[in-house]
């Protein structure tokens, strides 16, 4: 009977090297491949780059390639691909670590990933949670997210006006991430709820360019894709 490697998808944090797990530090040092996905433009991957201080000497990497795409067929294939390159990795014995920024199981690709591989393989998967942008983001700007009965809310930043309209009313407290490109949207829904000055901007938190800004007024055109807002109602 072959004996399957294991699959851990592993959080790496936000940014800062230093803010990834003991835990995930441990898995990294026994793993016989790391995972990085990469665009299929190039090979660059900030999960690796975070995790590289991290990684044992000579462990094999193997970028995954994912285009930059809204194709549903193209994205099908590249995950289908990708699945398969895993799943024979995994059935030779070979345990691997799949690296996400963050957290494995927030706005993450690797829950695509498992579920791609689950037909393909029965290795065993495993997760290794990250700290988040938010809570990295709340850390460095000294704001308490939530507190006593307050409920807070995790928002996709690329959602409609209405559903951001909808959360926002009825949340003390929100995070909104992939703060990017619907960003225009995203100031007229907090404008429109009187929430200009209960908003914090933070972009590419632990990273080069890093930026925090109070209020709506001075956001850039065209931020980072590494961008999040924080907002929580006065009172």
């Amino acid at each position: 009977m072959t004996r399957h490697g294991t699959l851990y998808g592993i959080g790496v944090g936000p940014g800062d090297p230093d803010l990834i797990t003991l835990k995930a530090v441990k898995t990294l040092h026994r793993v016989d491949v790391v995972l990085a996905a990469a665009s299929t433009k190039n090979e660059a991957s900030l999960a690796l780059s975070i995790a590289t201080p991290h990684l044992a000497l000579g462990v094999e990497i193997l970028r995954l390639g994912f285009p930059m795409t809204r194709d549903a067929a193209v994205l099908d294939a590249a995950w289908n691909a990708n699945a398969k390159a895993v799943a024979e990795i995994l059935d030779a014995g070979k345990s691997a670590a799949f690296l996400t920024l963050g957290d494995p199981l927030t706005y993450s690709t690797f829950g695509y990933l498992a579920r791609a591989l689950a037909p393909r393989t029965n290795a065993p998967v495993e997760v290794v949670p990250g700290v988040t942008s938010y809570q990295a983001a709340a850390a460095r700007t000294g704001r308490v997210l939530v507190e006593s009965g307050e409920s807070m809310a995790v928002v996709s930043g690329v959602a409609d006006e209405a559903s951001l309209t909808r959360v926002l009313e009825n949340a003390q407290s929100a995070v909104i991430l992939k703060a990017y490109k619907n960003l225009p949207v995203i100031r007229r829904v907090l404008k429109k709820l009187g929430l200009d000055d209960a908003c914090v901007f933070v972009t590419r938190l632990g990273l080069e360019g890093e930026e925090v800004i109070s209020g709506l007024d001075n956001l850039p055109e065209k931020p980072s894709y590494f961008s999040l807002l924080l907002v929580r109602k006065p009172g």
